[in-house]
């Protein structure tokens, strides 16, 4: 029974890591290939993912003890390695909480204009979430953990709301739509939905290095978040016209602003903001306390007497920074969140792999070469969307 417990309880922890914020942002991104084409593109990287979460694994599991990321990349890698994993941690982590920051503040302010009838300063959203959420994370894991279940709850909940009454509302003509040249922008950011591999270290513990159940346990983990993005994308899709999920990306909302815009003033307006801020503030809490104790243990300060007030500072502040710096700075950041995914969760476990005297056969190493030629080419992607690249692409659709 304990086992068949872990083995659910695995699979759980796989699905919750990967399902947050991010899914906000798929159908604002994946708009302009279509529904058909964004359907396989998350197909494809399901199956990419999953790979390289099986290379982390086996690397895991060939390394004595109960190592960590960190400690793998040393170990495998030498100090170049643990220090490119140490940078892209930080950058990932970084990214995401700014992401999600910026994503949830105009959500907090119109539930603060709701209740109470006062407009706040479009400035002061970030802000209020941070002092209010970072309380939390200050105050340590158990709070936390009591908060999140209680977001968690409203998020299941809300979402399960979403399926059973918004497909009325679905157009099937807005799902014909199908751009396979304009598909490949949303790669970056589909990357960024299946990063559960930060959890494989943990959960090979947690289930006593049992490879076969391992497996099993990351493949149907994974396979979740598939299902629940494909059927979110069906609604958003079929619900919201380009024209405005394009508007939508130039101003770097989510999904949700302009699915109320249309749907109107009705209960189901109510539970879109909802789901769309307990997605964001589960995957902030999770996020932000891993991020502030990594920075208390990596930088050692936790032997001072300012320590859980100094990581909690280093943990908040350079995402707010951003938030103020960039209008479009949730799909931006998770955006750019796809570079980090595609060195920490992707190349370094192929880089690793490599070391592994199973993986010295030539057609495994092959593989190894097409992980990393093709993480690279994710990087190139995110690189010409800094320059302006998609841009051009949202201007040619828009004069269109």
């Amino acid at each position: 029974m304990l086992r068949t417990n872990r083995f659910i309880g695995g699979i759980l922890l796989v699905a919750g890591t990967s399902i947050g914020a991010g899914m906000l942002v798929l159908p604002v991104i994946s708009a302009f290939g279509g529904y058909l084409p964004s359907i396989g593109l998350l197909s494809f990287c399901w199956l990419f993912l999953f790979g390289t979460a099986f290379l982390l694994l086996e690397v895991n599991l060939s390394t004595p003890g109960e190592p960590n990321m960190i400690t793998m990349t040393g170990r495998m890698l030498g100090t170049g390695g643990k220090a490119v994993c140490w940078v892209t941690y930080l950058l990932l982590l970084y990214s995401l909480l700014a992401a999600y920051l910026s994503g949830a503040a105009p959500i907090a302010l119109e539930i603060i204009s709701a209740s109470t009838g006062y407009q706040m300063q479009a400035w002061t959203g970030p802000l209020i979430l941070l002092v209010l959420f970072g309380v939390f994370v200050y105050l340590g894991t158990r709070l936390v953990d009591w908060v999140n279940r209680i977001l968690m709850l409203g998020l299941i909940v809300t979402y399960f709301l979403l399926v059973g009454f918004l497909p009325e509302h679905v157009n099937v003509s807005l799902l014909q739509h199908v751009d396979v040249s304009a598909a490949w922008v949303a790669l970056p950011l589909l990357f960024t939905s299946y990063g559960f591999h930060i959890v494989i270290p943990s959960l090979t513990t947690y289930m006593d290095h049992d490879r076969p159940k391992l497996i099993w346990t990351i493949f149907l983990g994974s396979a979740i978040p598939f299902l629940v993005y494909v059927v979110w994308e069906l609604l958003i899709l079929g619900i919201v016209p380009l024209p405005d999920l394009i508007h939508a990306w130039e101003t770097g909302q989510s999904a949700a602003m302009p699915l109320v815009s249309i749907l109107g003033g009705t209960w189901i307006t109510s539970a879109i903001h909802a789901f769309s801020f307990f997605a964001i503030l589960t995957s902030f809490l999770g996020v932000s306390l891993s991020l502030s104790d990594f920075l208390a243990d990596g930088l050692k300060i936790k032997k001072y007497t300012w320590g859980r007030e100094g990581s909690c500072l280093l943990t908040f502040v350079p995402p707010l920074i951003f938030v103020y710096a960039y209008q479009r700075g949730f799909i931006l950041a998770l955006q750019f969140a796809g570079i980090f995914v595609a060195i920490l969760l992707c190349i370094l476990p192929a880089l690793m792999a490599w070391k592994l005297p199973s993986y010295k056969k030539v057609w495994k190493r092959t593989l190894l070469v097409g992980v990393i030629l093709f993480s690279l080419f994710i990087i190139a992607l995110d690189v010409l969307e800094y320059l302006g690249m998609l841009r051009t692409l949202v201007g040619n659709y828009v004069s269109a």
